[in-house]
């Protein structure tokens, strides 16, 4: 066993906590009609990449490590539905603290590797991470065409969310207008 037996409680206390995101619902719902949790949702971002290995420019474990990483902050506070996000609104700020207080009783290495994955993220400036962001979204987009949604769910704001993070590579554009042609679909 490589792993110090002294390490393995804080691993699994870390796991315990980073489960309420199986219980943090999320705007979007699911094809039976419940409410998406964040844990559903970066389940299929996560399948999403994997399936998508041959045809991205980008390192595969990485995108995956920064995809299950991505809303870990969302554990503590909860999600804000898309609509509801603004650059200026301190989102980021809050869920950069949230993600180091359930990442502060890791071991000091783990707890840096997992921080710097989320600045990573945040940042935006590596291949992995803006595959990793545009995947996000479109996964957002594929899954609101696939619920089973309120009759007042607003489909029209899917066709411009997030786009600046969806045009960013060849397969990403590609998948963009799958997900924009469904979303036309569904209003329809």
């Amino acid at each position: 066993m490589n792993t110090a037996p002294d390490r393995l409680p804080a691993i699994v206390a870390f796991l315990q906590d980073a489960a309420g995101l199986k219980d943090t619902l999320r705007s979007g719902h699911t094809t039976a009609g419940r409410r998406e949790s964040v844990a559903d949702h970066t389940w299929r971002l996560c399948l999403l990449a994997l399936l998508l290995e041959r045809d991205m420019d980008a390192n595969l474990l990485q995108v995956l490590k920064l995809c299950l990483v991505h809303d870990l902050g969302e554990a503590m506070s909860g999600d804000v539905p898309a609509p509801e996000q603004h650059a200026d609104d301190g989102r980021a700020a809050r869920e950069r603290a949230d993600f180091a207080t359930l990442a502060s009783s890791l071991p000091e290495d783990l707890r840096a590797g997992l921080m710097a994955l989320h600045d990573e993220y945040e940042a935006g400036e590596t291949a992995e991470a803006r595959m990793a962001k545009g995947l996000d979204k479109i996964e957002t987009v594929l899954q609101h065409v696939a619920g089973r949604n309120p009759e007042d769910f607003d489909y029209a704001f899917n066709l411009d969310y997030a786009r600046h993070r969806t045009d960013t590579t060849r397969l990403l554009r590609a998948l963009r207008a799958l997900a924009d042609e469904a979303t036309r679909e569904r209003m329809r």
